[in-house]
């Protein structure tokens, strides 16, 4: 059996409306009207007031960095962990922000929020919250909700890999933050082949968004009390082409629009089965692997196995065992593991192997110890068995 990190997750259901599009005699396939409607039914799902449709979930990263850079033009310090996706930490560096770096709770995946409030208490330099709901966990506990909402801290998700997650408040993860990212990358809760969104409650940012995913063009803009007032300030310029910012080009398309709009539809569903096929893995899971993960409000991404102890050689047997068996797998779980070890981290900001160790005990656990296993909606419990009885039997 060949068992990948995702299968199926663009049907042929999702493809018959983008035939129906590339049928017709002028068809229109850069961003149009399937774009808006997408983003428009993105927002009702996810609880939100704005959605921006971009070509990826590291471009989402990226613009939510720029608009936060016209916010802060001094810079500043960003809290992140380091068990994230890399485009997280390059994007506040590119943007010229410093990367404050707190570990995890295993728990979680997430930021240990006590950890962050402390730092939020004694580092005045901060100026906002990146935090990661890794893995379809949810990393926003309560004490941590209550610190942003009561001292008015600035928090952008990632929830690049976790659609659906709940918060303690209720709320899907996304809607609560300034800013959030989500990712439709082919192997994540569902696809557009390539793609990303940003999702705001702020008009005013959804408006400069809109014009940093297209060239700093004023026209992107759907506020026209904004776009008067550009007008009237630089008459010698064709309305048409006036570029308020340095900016990108980061649109998707229709194709992309037509395929998430069709994938939304069974969202929730896709949800309910992955929660569902991770429980079942953890059942049959044995006492070396670890298995107490708060589940409350999951969105599950993938299979999570993380030895409860340090095991070199039991760690080296599974993954040998792996390649034996064609089973995919990704050692150090999200974004390869703890990014402080990284050579993009280590050249901006040098912190010795003494630190990581002491520092980031929980990320580094997870980097050597840990890895993630594809969990996909058309899986059945019999693979689940046939993967478990692989593990319990190294």
């Amino acid at each position: 059996m060949n068992y990948p990190l995702m299968r199926n997750n663009i049907l042929k259901e999702d493809l018959i409306p983008v035939i129906d599009l590339l049928s017709k005699d002028e068809p229109k396939l850069t961003s149009g009207p399937e774009v808006l409607k997408f983003e428009q039914e993105w927002s009702e799902w996810l609880g939100c007031e704005y959605s921006v449709f971009v070509n990826s979930g590291s471009s989402a990263n990226l613009l939510c960095l720029a608009l936060l850079k016209e916010l802060f033009p001094s810079g500043g310090k960003i809290v992140v962990p380091p068990f994230t996706w890399s485009s997280d930490i390059s994007s506040l560096i590119w943007m010229g922000f410093e990367p404050l770096f707190v570990d995890i709770k295993l728990e979680t995946l997430g930021l240990d929020s006590s950890q962050v409030i402390d730092q939020l208490k004694k580092d005045k330099e901060i100026v906002a919250i990146f935090i990661t709901h890794a893995q379809g966990l949810n990393a926003l506990e309560q004490d941590l909700i209550n610190y942003i909402k009561e001292n008015n801290i600035f928090l952008i998700e990632d929830v690049c890999e976790s659609h659906g997650v709940r918060l303690p408040n209720g709320q899907k993860a996304g809607a609560f933050g300034d800013l959030s990212c989500f990712s439709f990358y082919y192997a994540h809760h569902m696809s557009t082949i390539e793609g990303g969104m940003i999702c705001t409650n702020n008009e005013s940012f959804y408006q400069t968004l809109r014009m940093l995913r297209s060239h700093g063009m004023l026209r992107e803009s759907t506020n026209q009390v904004l776009k008067n007032e550009f007008v009237l300030k630089h008459r010698d310029l064709n309305p048409k082409f006036i570029f308020t910012r340095p900016a990108f080009n980061v649109r998707n398309n229709e194709i992309g629009a037509i395929i998430g709009r069709n994938q939304l539809k069974r969202l929730d569903q896709i949800k309910i089965k992955r929660a569902e096929n991770f429980e079942k893995f953890l059942e049959l899971m044995p006492n070396w692997v670890f298995k107490d993960f708060n589940l409350e409000g999951q969105s599950n991404y993938a299979f999570n196995l993380i030895l409860k102890d340090p095991d070199k050689v039991l760690f080296s047997k599974l993954c040998k065992k792996f390649d034996e068996k064609l089973i995919e797998y990704r050692i150090g779980s999200a974004g390869g593991g703890n990014q402080i070890r990284q050579p993009y981290v280590k050249a901006f900001k040098n912190i010795s192997e003494d630190q990581i160790k002491n520092l980031f005990p929980i990320t580094d656990h997870v980097h050597f110890y840990g890895m993630y296993i594809g969990n996909f909606p058309d899986l059945d419990n019999n693979e689940i068995s046939w993967l478990a009885n692989i593990i319990n039997n190294v």
